[in-house]
């Protein structure tokens, strides 16, 4: 046990036990950083700092540690970054604000022992300035999110023209979307858009598959697929949801159907389905511009979320990470 202290009530821990302590008891806790999730795409290399005072845990934040002192972001994962308790609902603006701050003055304490950090935080965390302040950089990435996703209404409204083309045409040539659709149908189109990009897809499949099947068990995922009259799957879309927001976690479509529109109408039917979960839909952004203006086109606002880094990965580091997740990945497939 390691503590940083403000007052001797106060202690930063790295325990996992509490944080799934926490996770128990937490539903603002996102799905990214949930145990269950982390146990899945980490195995056994993730870990958790805790900030606890009186007893009771103020703040937490999970770790990825593929690889000696080195903390990275998982596959199939947008965020982690830190969890906060609920403050009072009369604390001050600039009181909240320090005791944030001071929160993450006492984990990057912490993080000193560790060569390398590199972390997607929430777009929910505005303020970075503490990681500055100990030397660590900054690079603003973005997401698109649609909110009130009971009010099809708007959300129609607000898409492009060309989204809303697309979900007719589907409809037209009698595309219909089902739920629960094989795992293995859906890896095998997303491989099939891996290929229409000449592109490796540099995430873990088996990973994956157990995603989908955890999800599916929890009630909190579900791969959605359109299918034509001959029974030909045109598009599908892995999504999982919490009572905070829905995550468009993987996609695909056939290269050879893409022109029916399927993949605007099978992302349309998912956000439909999951907002009697939450009123909120993440699609998880991209930097690419024609999956960034796929997203943009479906009305969504888009959020700017930090990834806040310090150090770089050497050709050492990198091959010792990629062989530890291969040897890993034999032993889930």
């Amino acid at each position: 046990m390691s503590c940083e202290r403000k007052a001797s009530s106060e202690c930063v821990v790295m325990s996992k036990g509490l944080y799934r302590e926490l996770c128990a008891k937490e539903d603002g806790i996102s799905v990214f950083s949930r145990d269950w999730w982390l146990d899945i795409v980490c195995g056994e290399n993730w870990d958790a700092l805790t900030l606890k005072k009186k007893g009771r845990v103020h703040a937490a934040m999970p770790l990825y540690i593929p690889w000696g002192r080195i903390i990275l972001m998982p596959h199939y994962t947008q965020t982690m970054g830190i969890w906060f308790a609920a403050g009072a609902d009369d604390t001050k603006y600039a009181s909240a604000l320090e005791h944030r701050q001071t929160i993450c003055r006492y984990f990057t304490g912490q993080l000193k022992k560790y060569r390398i950090f590199f972390q997607n935080f929430g777009y929910e965390f505005t303020d970075w300035l503490p990681f500055y302040w100990d030397g660590y950089t900054q690079t603003t990435r973005y997401t698109y999110v649609l909110n009130d996703l009971k009010d099809t209404g708007r959300m129609l409204a607000n898409m492009s023209q060309q989204v809303r083309r697309n979900i007719k045409k589907a409809e037209e040539q009698a595309v219909t979307v089902r739920r629960n659709i094989p795992a293995d149908d859906f890896l095998r189109i997303q491989s099939l858009t891996f290929q229409r990009q000449k592109k490796r897809n540099i995430q873990s499949v088996a990973v994956l598959r157990r995603l989908i099947d955890a999800a599916r068990k929890r009630g909190q995922g579900d791969v959605f697929g359109g299918y034509d009259r001959e029974g030909r799957l045109h598009a599908a879309a892995f999504v999982v949801w919490q009572k905070s927001s829905a995550y468009y976690i993987a996609g695909g479509g056939d290269p050879a159907l893409r022109s029916s529109g399927a993949h605007s109408l099978v992302l349309w039917e998912a956000i439909k389905y999951v907002s009697q979960y939450t009123d909120t839909f993440d699609f998880e952004g991209s930097m690419i511009p024609g999956v960034e203006r796929f997203f943009r086109e479906f009305g969504a606002v888009q959020k700017p979320y930090f990834t806040i880094s310090r150090g770089k990965l050497s050709l050492i580091d990198r091959i010792c990470i990629k062989l530890k997740r291969e040897i890993r990945e034999r032993t889930i497939e």
